[in-house]
């Protein structure tokens, strides 16, 4: 995959293309943290498409969003769809991994008449929180945003530090940690600060203002008309018990579910498995 720019309305948002111009078109949203990089092992299972995954804004190589503005998932949806229509796309499929799968959720409600297929890696919606949380939650983001100015970025001597850091961090092998890590620092700048830092927003770790009820997700989902295939790890994470997966994914008009032994990122470390059935889903 070859690296690409677009200039858009939230600034240049960059990523990895494989160079299949003319193919049908797939947009690929990696997840939160994480980078174009995510989508390197899954690649060889899309020979037969435009595969184009941005870095997110404030994610890899892409622009910061401006201090006033906000990292949301509506922002997320629509920095997404200003790379498909800087390419020229009308219609294409979307793949999504995690948070890059809560944000194709929202594209895919908003836009059915520009969405062929959809395939989701841990992902259907987003989080969501009963509706007595929502003066907390602001208040807690109130809060984070005031103690994250000065805030100093954290220094990595090497790559090699970063790399065991993430592996750590997100259960990851060292090679699939380092595909993230090399797309996700840049040289700490400044004479007494040598070493990495992450380059992704560090606003980007805040707590989110605001979250959707589970019954808004679900009316969201209601939503998704286009047929969707996701691929879920077990064991479930915490947050997305398997039982509350289930029960999303009953709501789509067309969708099919699949289940595999693995971690998070479970496409990235075991892609064939998810790449077959991807392709055969994108066949049909």
């Amino acid at each position: 995959m070859q690296e690409f720019v677009v200039d858009t309305a939230f600034g240049r948002l960059a990523g990895l293309r494989n160079g299949r111009i003319g193919a049908p078109k797939v947009l690929a949203l990696h997840g939160w943290l994480d980078n174009a990089a995510s989508f390197v092992p899954l690649a060889p299972w899309f020979e037969g498409y435009d595969l184009v995954a941005p870095d997110l804004p404030g994610h890899g190589a892409s622009a910061h969003l401006p201090a006033a503005a906000e990292y949301t998932l509506v922002t997320a949806a629509r920095a997404a769809l200003s790379v498909a229509d800087a390419l020229g796309w009308d219609r294409f499929h979307l793949l999504g991994h995690s948070l890059g799968g809560a944000t194709s959720s929202v594209l895919a409600a908003a836009l059915p008449q520009r969405i062929d297929k959809l395939l989701l890696v841990e992902a259907l919606g987003s989080l969501s929180e009963p509706e007595e949380r929502v003066a907390t939650r602001l208040r807690e983001a109130f809060a984070g945003q005031a103690a994250l100015a000065g805030k100093q970025l954290r220094v990595f001597d090497d790559i090699a530090t970063a790399v065991r850091v993430r592996m750590a961090a997100n259960d990851l092998s060292e090679r699939v940690a380092r595909l993230l890590v090399e797309r996700g620092v840049a040289p700490a700048q400044g004479a007494q600060r040598q070493g990495y830092v992450w380059r992704s927003d560090p606003r980007l770790t805040l707590t989110a203002a605001l979250r959707m009820s589970e019954a808004q997700m679900r009316a969201l989902i209601g939503a998704i008309e286009c047929p969707t295939c996701m691929v879920w790890a077990d064991p479930a994470q915490a947050y997305m018990p398997d039982a509350l997966r289930r029960e999303r994914a009953g709501l789509l008009a067309r969708g099919e579910m699949h289940v595999l032994a693995g971690t998070h990122h479970l496409h990235m470390e075991q892609p064939g498995p998810i790449g077959e059935r991807f392709r055969e889903f994108l066949a049909g």
